[in-house]
């Protein structure tokens, strides 16, 4: 079966030159063979071998598929395994399975070419948590039948609260007793116990069933009752609860240390009763979510079907009671000045369960001992306040005392600061009186002191003593006119009085442009100037120009800041809405009517986009709200357009603004649906938000294509909704998903399922009896009918056609043909006609169109009297 075509050189072969020989392989029958060329080289004998194999293919394929550890979230996970060839044709694979656990396998045949390789795709739905052991069967081209195994774990994510001491599960947290305005925090762990990374947010269920805000657990039935009925509903839990962080990712299995906090706040009633308990206790519980999978259900916005975990939250709210003797008015002995009078008073603290941490602030005239200290529960106190007037008069001051307690920031829940929450006035009132002094005067000797008389005859003692400088000029010149010289009583420049023993200061360097004259004749007096002390007049031009430079300098920038001012106003006014017009400038308003205003649709009431407020279910329920009474919005932009919506549509949104986004439902179940037919659902999308978002839904499953659109920018809130069109030829269980994103940043997911059939029309019995009515005459019709139904979506016709053998049927039914609506039925009326020796049995069968047939037994009752 092997030829060989060559032609032999009949000369010596030189350096460089080459002989080709053509060897030709014909096989004739399906083996494999071997032969040899025989080679002769001058005196070398050179043996080369000739093989002529079959063509064949090697197929290979992986034994396993192995998922691994999965999440119960109804999505659709992907593996990947390989048909590998390694022959030199092209080989046929062929893959059945009939498991359990629904796999979508594509391409279940296929051929796979010579030296290459198939990728084959399993998808498995993680909706329900079990364990995958599944068995597909491939068939593989001159290899047979192989088993390859599908293996996998479906859990749940797992949400836990653990505690930071014990490393236990944490139910409830406990913080007890706390005043008023105070704070206590508490550490725990938030476990994700899954093998996936979690996005969480933290809620406060302030609507929950067996939440208490403010009521006094140990009183009496009628009085909790009647305590609630006066306590306001409107109470934000965010203010007393706070968590931090309240939001966050969590990797697989990782711990993150998270801290709670609790503020107690005394509710203000609408009217304060008597007998009402100053102990409030709370109840509230925590709810930590995965965050932004709330698409249960739209009937239940406000709460979640995603993995959450409770946290009871427990404490209780006391006012700071102190009581004092002899009372909140203290009343002083009157006293002189640099005396000191003392009042004793005691401080009881009343409270069963919390001690009084005081501080009394320093008030003038009085103080006390000791200033500040701690009061033990149901325990006294006792301290002097004392009065020590600097001054003479009445005194009524307010005694301001601080109660210390923990407090905390907002912005940061994790430090505790020790500061006043609360404070307690006492009145004081003190009485300084004054002595009397009595006045000696001392003859002169004759030594004029710094302070006299006009004649320096007399000095008083007993005085304080006044300051060293020597008055020099106390009056205008010109407001006095006694004992004044004639000659300058009409004098009218701005010369100053002189005192009459300021000799000594007369003899300083004065200003030279000030004029001094006597106090009784107002004579100008003779005013000295020491030339090695006084300025000169270039001096004194130079300090007049520097005191001109500071004063153009602090112009200047008074100047500036003017200027500043008026272009931070322009650019405030500077809008088409508000001009900088004050009121009251003359102009008067306008007569609008209502007519003159356009019929505009409201602008939605903008929300915070991202506060450092938690989210509440009151909270929630009143934004979804907003939103969803408002009509359903339609045919939306498909992509961000104006400025505003571009810069919203690429805004990265938080954990807590993605779980105000209701998308959903999770998993849209079509049920029941007939090959060939178009099905459709909605997908509603409601935004919470006061911004733009842009969803964006991805779809590769050839029986969704048709639905559309499948981009929207969505306007703060408001609410759309996305038709999801289900259509397919084959028969069999649907589960599948597509993906949307959210931003073009913000991935999720949405399962579809579907159970489609083929179409079937079903019938009310299979077997009719008829019989006569009473009382007819003979010979009458017998009469019965039949509903032909429709479970399915599709329209279904159908024909009767009967069953009969060598006799003819004396059944008929009408209508024998037409058509039955999806979820309907048709009424179908047999008929007997009897006669002589007609047969009282029959048949019809049921054709369906592209469906099923169904057999309908008929049978005639007949009676006959004697």
């Amino acid at each position: 079966q092997f030829k060989l075509i060559v032609e032999n050189p009949e000369k010596l072969l030189a350096s460089g030159l080459q002989v080709k020989a053509v060897v030709e392989y014909t096989p004739k029958c399906e083996e494999n063979l071997q032969d040899k060329l025989i080679l002769l080289v001058d005196e070398d004998i050179v043996h080369i071998p000739v093989l002529g194999l079959i063509p064949y293919c090697d197929l290979e394929i992986q034994s396993e598929v192995d998922f691994g550890e999965m999440i119960a979230n109804s999505k659709l996970v992907t593996k990947q395994i390989s048909i590998s060839n390694r022959g030199t044709i092209a080989g046929v694979f062929k893959i059945s399975y009939d498991g359990v656990v629904l796999l979508n396998i594509k391409p279940v045949r296929g051929v796979v070419k010579p030296k290459s390789a198939r990728k084959i795709r399993v998808d498995v739905c993680t909706d329900v948590p079990g364990v995958i052991r599944e068995m597909m069967t491939v068939e593989l081209e001159s290899r047979g039948c192989t088993e390859v195994w599908v293996k996998g774990v479906v859990v749940e994510q797992v949400l836990k609260v653990l505690g930071v001491n014990c490393g236990k599960v944490l139910k409830c947290i406990n913080f007890g007793p706390l005043y008023f305005g105070t704070s206590k925090t508490e550490q725990i762990y938030l476990y994700n116990e899954s093998p996936e990374c979690m996005d969480w947010v933290a809620v406060l269920e302030d609507n929950a069933i067996g939440g208490e805000m403010g009521t006094d657990l140990q009183g009496s039935t009628d009085a909790v009752l009647h305590d609630l009925s006066l306590k306001t509903k409107d109470v934000d839990v965010s203010t007393l609860i706070m968590c931090a962080p309240y939001q966050g990712t969590l990797e697989p299995y990782e711990k993150s240390l998270i801290t709670v906090c609790f503020s107690p706040k005394k509710f203000e009633r609408d009217f304060e009763v008597n007998d009402a308990s100053p102990v409030q206790d709370y109840v509230v519980f925590l709810r930590f979510e995965t965050a932004g999978k709330r698409g249960g259900s739209l009937q239940n916005l406000s709460g979640s079907d995603s993995r959450y975990v409770d946290l009871a939250l427990m404490g209780s709210g006391f006012p700071v009671i102190l009581t004092f003797k002899p009372g909140t008015e203290i009343n002083f002995e009157d006293c002189y000045l640099g005396e000191q009078t003392q009042v004793a008073c005691t401080m009881k603290n009343e409270s069963e369960f919390l001690p009084v941490t005081f501080r009394f602030r320093k008030t003038a005239h009085f103080s006390t001992s000791p200033a500040r200290g701690i009061i033990k529960t149901k325990s006294e106190k006792e301290v002097m306040i004392s009065f020590s007037p600097h001054q003479i008069g009445i005194f009524e001051m307010k005694q301001i005392i601080d109660i210390i307690g923990t407090g905390v920031d907002k912005n940061n829940v994790d430090v505790l600061k020790t500061k006043p929450f609360h404070q307690i006035y006492l009145t004081l009132h003190g009485v300084c009186k004054s002595k009397r002094t009595s006045i000696i005067f001392a003859i002169n000797p004759g030594l004029t002191p710094l302070i006299s008389n006009e004649t320096g005859q007399f000095v008083v003692r007993g005085r304080r003593q006044v300051s060293d400088t020597a008055p020099v000029a106390i009056l205008k010149s010109m407001r006095t006119q006694i004992h004044t010289h004639r000659k300058n009583r009409k004098r009218e420049d701005g010369a100053l009085i002189a005192f009459p023993n300021d000799r000594a200061a007369s003899l300083r360097p004065s200003e030279w442009n000030k004029k001094y004259r006597t106090i009784f004749t107002k004579t100008e007096r003779y005013n000295y100037v020491d030339p090695e002390f006084a300025y000169t007049d270039s001096e004194q031009l130079l300090r007049e120009e520097n005191k001109k430079h500071y004063v153009r300098f602090i112009s200047h920038l008074r100047q500036r800041r003017l200027e500043r001012e008026a272009a931070r106003r322009f650019y405030i006014y500077n809008n088409p809405v508000s001009l900088g017009i004050k009121p009251a400038e003359g102009l008067q308003s306008p007569n609008i009517s209502t007519t003159d205003f356009p019929m505009e649709k409201p602008q939605p009431e903008m929300l915070p986009v991202d506060d450092n407020y938690m989210l509440t279910s009151r909270k929630l329920a009143a934004i979804v709200s907003k939103s969803t009474n408002k009509g359903v919005w339609s045919w939306l932009s498909p992509m961000p357009s104006s400025a505003q919506e571009k810069e919203d549509c690429s805004l990265t949104l938080t954990h807590k603004q993605l779980h105000q986004i209701f998308i959903g439902p999770s998993t849209i179940d079509f049920g029941d649906v007939c090959v060939f037919s178009t099905t459709t659902k909605e997908l509603h999308i409601i935004n919470n938000l006061s911004v733009h978002i842009w969803i964006q839904i991805e779809i590769e499953v050839a029986e969704l294509q048709e639905t559309s659109p499948l981009s929207q920018v969505v306007p703060p809130l408001t609410k759309t909704h996305i038709p999801v069109v289900f259509e397919t030829i084959n028969a069999g269980m649907f589960k599948n998903s597509f993906s949307y994103k959210i931003n073009n940043k913000h991935i999720g997911h949405v399962l579809v399922i579907a159970h489609a059939k083929p179409i079937e029309l079903q019938l009310s019995r299979r077997e009719v009896v008829l019989s006569p009515v009473s009382g007819c005459l003979a010979g009458t019709e017998f009469r019965r009918t039949v509903r032909v139904c429709n479970p399915r979506n599709q329209p279904a016709g159908f024909v009767w056609r009967p069953v009969t053998g060598d006799r003819k049927s004396a059944f008929t039914i009408q209508p024998t043909r037409g058509f039955v609506e999806p979820y309907s039925d048709v009424e179908c009326e047999v008929v007997w006609h009897p006669g002589f020796s007609t047969p009282e049995t029959g048949q019809f069968t049921l054709h369906v169109r592209k469906g099923n047939s169904v057999n309908l037994k008929c049978s005639a009752k007949v009676t006959i009297h004697g």
